[in-house]
């Protein structure tokens, strides 16, 4: 996605553009010939589960009652005290 995004072609404001999904398939496919992924499902399905993810770790850093998280840079890592309590 890296080398999608830095070849610019693809690229719109914060997102990719249409068809960015069949670009890195064929990508995909000269670096891994026999894996077989498929920009549907297995591509789109990925993207998704990053991205649910990534929202997570950031509401955690950047939301309001984030003061018990914390980021380790050196661990490259989101730290917690210990005492937290779940609400």
């Amino acid at each position: 996605m890296v080398d999608l995004h830095n070849v610019g072609t693809f690229n719109a404001d914060m997102r990719f553009k249409a068809d960015y999904l069949n670009e890195l398939e064929r990508m995909l496919e000269k670096v891994l010939p026999h894996a077989m992924l498929k920009a549907k499902p297995n591509l789109e399905s990925r993207i998704r589960t990053l991205k649910r993810d990534l929202t997570i770790v950031y509401d955690m850093l950047s939301g309001k009652d984030n003061s018990s998280f914390g980021w380790d840079k050196h661990r490259l890592m989101v730290v917690v005290e210990d005492a937290v309590v779940l609400k």
